[in-house]
């Protein structure tokens, strides 16, 4: 009766009809939070640095009893990190973290790596900050070493040197030099206790003890250099200061090295001069004594020459070795006990020399590189983005690896050290011009060369071969279809665009006077000549001399070319017949083109900052791209062709949606992206920068997780910063892809909320039969009941014990009686403590919210089950909470018919205790009353449906 009440009784109280979902608008006083990071792409590493003009650190590690070579480790500088070598194979081991500014100066400490970066001195083990001390007096470190457990800095100004515990990081001291002597480097002389030599801009040297805090001799500068009193005393003559100071494996015995060029080897207990030398083309920048048993004494020049000198022989010239790197050497070291040298220069490299006799000339051993000016052109290499083929203005064309720094190469130009050494001639100036304009295949890459090159004033285009890592069998020149007099022959353009087709059988180039040829990667012959014709008339206002043609691309099928010059027009020509098919005419000059070759896209870079989409099948404008600020350097597509993303002079790298034309991403950098390519797996962005000499890495966000492509206003451009070598940190390696998460990812439109209103009434979305089941649980159990007991098994398993005799008897002497009216205690007292995971969940949730982990929990059990839960609540507080939680329920609004039919269950079940029982009338009431409101609210929304329909199928 109960039941029946509750579940039929409603409130004749009319109540208004339901409203409709209200619209939430937002709140124009509010203002969007700017993202922090870029939505697009995050910083993700650089590629291509191995050293600076920092010198770099040797260490030699072995161990007692060791049957191996000691292991080599080099420490270099990157800028703001630091990167440890293996020297045996020259592999990157790891990168340190960036420190807080530029280090200038790097020193070990067994497992330690100690950098100086601004007034800071930090500590690193495997790549992590263990400590750090600082200047007190505020100023920058200029150079530090290890002096048994003590660091000894220099200040940038050479007025003071700082003593730390290397453990504690307590400073020990202060020393302040004198007036006039500005300290550059400190040197410990072998087998000298508590004593330190320390030298200076002004070419003098101080020998100090630094327990006691005392100087104990001053070297002059006219007793360790030839040239007397080259400066007055206070001064700082460039020509006089000390560069270089190293101990020789003589005791009491230095080597020095002054910006003049003059090299002295000086006897420090004695207070005389050994020997001098003398080094043509530069100032000493580096010294190294051999310490393998031959008395040898290589020097480094500040223009990238190495000196080998024999002091057996009173300091003679052994061998020099002209352009040994392409800039100046910062640093020169002997590997201990090998005839072994490794050099580093400013040329961001580092080099390894073997000498194979004594006397003969040291040849390359192993080397690690990278482009020593910035690279002002970038491209992609394949189509597994492993691999960037990268030019730059020093001359040369590298194909720098994604993957592994071990598999990067400069592709090779010939033999420039033979041609070099007998000439005299720096090795640089034998280079080819920088290249202008790049273009490849990779389809027939390993049966001929792939690359096509432009280069800067040159009248013809240069074949490489990525397989063999070197230049081509051919050179295409201009020169070759001119016939004539010499006096009527046509003036020679330099080449400014080059083309590779897709199958990689042709390449195409075009030169600054409107020719276009093309030949064969092949054999090298020319095939074809493509003439532009002469200057439209809507053009020729743009036109200066001749038709420079700009771009130059080829469709992926090889039935249309597409040159553009420098007036303004975009030519189509037939590939198989040359001919001039349509012209399309530009509101402004084109600097450069770039074709997505799949979709038939061609991007357009014009003058008046805009960049044009044509489809090259209608051959007209699609979308026109605009919005910047200075002029666009580079532009790339992404795989798909969805996005370009460009990079302009006002330092801002933009991407668009090319289907909306939309921008949907734009960061500005510190300095400006000369070149961009997108990696063809859509997983990087590559950038080059006009400042730095590496390859900078940026990661897609779109391939990791959800991002909303929103318009992107001047307002939202934000300042990142460029990419460290490390990848944000090598301890936080693993958590990298925390960065490539978004926190403004969209909603998904199609997901269904747990409630659209809280107005609505909402239902579980389970199968209808499920509740079915449980209201008819006992109907659906009756019906299943099984027909016939159970049979017991006709004979008795085998391993039974049996009597001997005929007949079959078992063995029951060992069997135990068992009384079953004998009460088991512990199995009383775990049944009475046990709590099932339902009541559990029931009392855990508080009395004044909406349950959810209890109807969780209820919707996730089969019908029989939840019928045994109901059945198991015995208690008057246990069935309280029930009817609670079923009120509250009914509150939020949700779980509409979960509730009806654990409701009917549990008053068919416990409707008679409930009765007898006053304590729970209150409980019961509420429930009624809440019952009545909410079966109300479902007829009027059903009504209101049903007369809607009515409605819409009376009038069609």
């Amino acid at each position: 009766m109960v039941a029946k009440m509750i579940a039929m009784d409603v409130d004749a109280t009319p109540n208004p009809p339901p409203r409709k979902r209200p619209r939430q608008d937002a709140d124009p006083t509010i203002k969007p939070l700017l993202p922090k990071t870029p939505r697009l792409f995050v910083p993700f590493r650089a590629l291509g640095l191995v050293t600076n003009y920092v010198p770099f650190v040797l260490q030699s590690r072995t161990y007692k009893g060791a049957s191996e070579a000691p292991r080599l480790h080099i420490l270099t500088c990157l800028g703001r990190a630091w990167a440890l070598w293996e020297g045996g194979k020259m592999t990157l081991l790891f990168v340190g973290p960036d420190a807080p500014e530029q280090i200038s100066s790097l020193a070990m400490d067994g497992d330690a790596v100690w950098a100086a970066a601004g007034p800071h001195a930090l500590k690193y083990i495997r790549g992590k900050e263990v400590l750090r001390v600082t200047n007190p007096l505020g100023t920058a470190l200029s150079f530090i070493t290890i002096f048994g457990s003590q660091l000894l800095a220099l200040t940038e100004d050479g007025s003071r040197m700082l003593l730390w515990n290397t453990k504690e990081g307590e400073l020990d001291m202060t020393i302040e030099f004198e007036p006039g002597f500005t300290a550059i480097s400190i040197l410990h002389p072998a087998t000298y206790l508590n004593k330190i030599l320390v030298s200076s801009s002004q070419g003098s040297i101080q020998l100090w003890n630094i327990r006691s805090q005392t100087c104990i001799h001053k070297f002059p500068l006219h007793r360790l250099q030839s040239i007397p009193e080259c400066s007055p005393a206070g001064s700082a003559d460039p020509n006089c200061g000390i560069s270089s100071m190293v101990q020789s494996p003589a005791v009491d015995v230095v080597g020095i090295g002054f910006t003049s060029g003059e090299i002295s080897v000086y006897d420090v207990r004695a207070d005389e001069r050994l020997m001098r030398m003398f080094m043509d083309g530069g100032g000493i920048r580096a010294l190294g004594f051999r310490s393998d048993g031959h008395p040898v004494l290589a020097s480094a020049s500040s223009i990238g020459h190495i000196a080998l000198w024999d002091l057996n022989s009173g300091g003679r010239l052994l061998h020099m070795i002209r352009g040994a790197h392409d800039g100046a050497i910062n640093a020169l070291e002997w590997v201990p006990g090998q005839p072994v040298l490794i050099t580093s220069g400013e040329d961001n490299s580092v080099k390894q020399w073997l000498f194979d006799s004594p006397t003969a000339a040291p040849r390359l051993l192993k080397f690690r590189s990278g482009h020593r000016a910035p690279p002002h052109l970038i491209r992609y290499y394949g189509s597994d983005g492993k691999q960037l083929l990268t030019a730059s203005r020093d001359r040369s064309l590298r194909c720098t690896s994604v993957v592994r720094d071990s598999r990067s190469f400069e592709m090779s130009q010939g033999s420039l050290v033979k041609k070099a050494t007998p000439l005299s001639i720096p090795l640089a100036s034998l280079k080819f011009p920088p290249i202008t304009s790049m273009s490849y295949s990779t389809t027939r890459s390993k049966d001929w060369d792939d690359i096509l090159t432009a280069h800067s004033e040159e009248t013809f285009a240069r074949s490489w071969t990525t397989l063999n890592k070197k230049l081509g069998k051919h050179n295409f020149g201009f020169s070759d279809s001119v016939k004539g007099k010499a006096k009527e022959r046509p003036l020679l353009g330099s080449v400014k665009a080059v083309c590779v087709t897709a199958c990689g059988n042709f390449g195409l180039a075009s030169s600054s006077t409107g020719g276009i040829h093309m030949w064969n990667m092949q054999s090298g012959i020319r095939r074809k000549t493509f003439d532009v014709g002469s200057c439209p008339p809507e053009a020729k206002h743009r036109l200066s001399k001749a038709r420079c043609v700009t771009g130059l691309v080829t469709d992926a099928l090889n039935r249309t070319v597409i040159a553009s010059t420098f007036d303004g027009t975009i030519n189509f020509f037939d590939f198989q017949t040359t001919k001039l098919e349509h012209t399309l005419v530009l509101p402004s000059t084109v600097t450069s083109l770039l074709l997505h070759r799949d979709n038939g896209l061609l991007a357009v870079v014009c003058d008046d900052m805009v960049v044009r989409i044509i489809d090259i099948e209608t051959r007209r404008i699609v979308r026109e791209l605009s919005g910047f600020r200075g002029r666009i350097l580079d532009i790339t597509f992404s795989p798909d062709s969805r996005w370009l993303v460009t990079t302009s002079l006002d330092s801002i790298i933009r991407t668009f949606d090319i289907p909306t034309g939309r921008l949907i991403d734009a960061f500005r950098t510190p300095s400006v992206a000369t070149s961009i390519s997108f990696s063809p797996t859509n997983d990087f962005l590559a950038t080059a920068h006009v400042d730095s000499v590496g390859i900078f890495l940026w990661a897609n966000r779109a391939q990791y997780a959800e991002v909303s492509f929103q318009t992107v206003t001047d307002d939202d451009f934000t300042n990142v910063n460029l990419p460290s070598v490390q990848g944000d940190a090598e301890d936080e390696a693993l958590n990298a892809l925390n960065a490539l998460t978004t926190n403004d990812a969209p909603v998904d439109v199609f997901s269904t909320p747990t409630q659209l209103d809280g107005e609505l009434v909402t239902l579980t979305l389970l199968p209808r039969a499920r509740w079915q089941t449980l209201l008819n649980l006992e109907v659906i159990q009756q019906r299943n009941k099984p027909k016939e007991p159970p049979k017991a098994p006709e004979q008795a398993p085998f391993f039974l014990p049996t009597l001997p005799g005929v007949d079959m008897r078992f063995d029951t002497s060992d069997a135990k009686t068992v009384d079953p009216k004998k009460p088991t205690r512990r199995l009383e007292k775990i049944a009475g403590s046990l709590e099932s995971t339902f009541h559990k969940k029931l009392i855990a949730d508080a009395k004044d919210t909406e349950y959810e982990t209890f109807f969780s929990f209820a919707k996730s059990l089969s019908p029989a089950a939840l019928d045994l839960e109901i059945r198991s609540l015995v208690t008057l507080e246990s069935l309280a909470t029930f009817i609670n939680a079923l009120t509250r329920r009914l509150i939020s609004h949700r779980d509409f018919e979960a509730v009806q039919a654990m409701q009917n269950v549990f008053l068919n079940i416990h409707g008679e205790v409930m009765v007898q029982n006053e304590e729970l009338e209150e409980h019961l009431e509420q429930l009624l009353a809440v019952q009545k409101k909410e079966s109300q609210r479902v007829l009027d929304l059903i009504t209101s449906s049903l007369g809607t329909l009515g409605f819409v199928r009376g009038t069609m």
